[in-house]
């Protein structure tokens, strides 16, 4: 699996996951988005839930990141949070699974879900929101340590619109491979993050969320209007 971090050593990786909900959110329209992104040069996927997964897998040769997202009432954790998860996305044909690497509550421990992302022979990427998470995920054994919820849990929220690249520089220093992940919604940002110390960086919203930016632009020609 070691060959899977090599392809996307030094490239983009494209999320493809639609706004929940939206009219962009059906497997084929994933399908062909991943599709798209991987003409336009993308060196892998991250692709949200099972259903999705299994409709991109048999078109593209890239590596995919699989996760699954739930929202639970009994836990804060989103972002795969049972075995049974990790290992239905491995199943489904990703390379790599990504896990939310918080010390929260979550309904399977931490630990069991990396070790049963290992054992199914897949990689782990930790999601992580603070270098003690990174720590405890890079000495567990995570191949992956990314950025992704770094302003995203109630300790680390500031607010910032830009991406948390003092976080990026500490993850580089830890020796694993650095993913950079959340608010790269420019290419001079994931430029930075590539001068910041990233193997490789992830971007969503940017590319795959149609009404995301488009809300952008139709908020900057508004305030031109004034």
């Amino acid at each position: 699996m070691t060959n899977v971090l090599e392809k996307i050593r030094g490239g983009l990786v494209a999320s493809c996951q639609p706004v929940d909900d939206g009219p962009m959110d059906r497997p084929d329209i994933v399908a062909a988005m991943a599709q798209a992104c991987v003409a336009g040069g993308a060196a892998g996927l991250r692709i949200e839930g099972v259903a999705n997964l299994r409709a991109v897998r048999p078109l593209v040769s890239v590596p995919i990141v699989g996760l699954v997202k739930t929202d639970r009432t009994d836990t804060e954790v989103r972002i795969t949070s049972t075995v049974a998860e990790a290992l239905a996305l491995v199943e489904a044909g990703a390379d790599i699974v990504a896990y939310d690497a918080t010390n929260r509550p979550r309904p399977d421990n931490w630990h069991d879900i990396l070790a049963a992302i290992r054992a199914a022979g897949a990689l782990a990427m930790a999601d992580c929101s603070t270098m003690a998470d990174a720590e405890r995920a890079h000495k567990a054994g995570a191949e992956i340590l990314g950025s992704t919820l770094s302003g995203y849990t109630s300790e680390t929220q500031t607010g910032d619109p830009l991406p948390d690249f003092t976080f990026l520089r500490g993850l580089s220093q830890l020796g694993g491979f650095v993913m950079a992940e959340g608010r790269y919604l420019t290419p001079d940002l994931a430029r930075q993050a590539m001068q910041s110390g990233a193997d490789c960086v992830t971007v969503g919203s940017a590319l795959t969320r149609l009404e995301h930016m488009t809300s952008w632009f139709a908020q900057a020609v508004a305030d031109g209007a004034k």
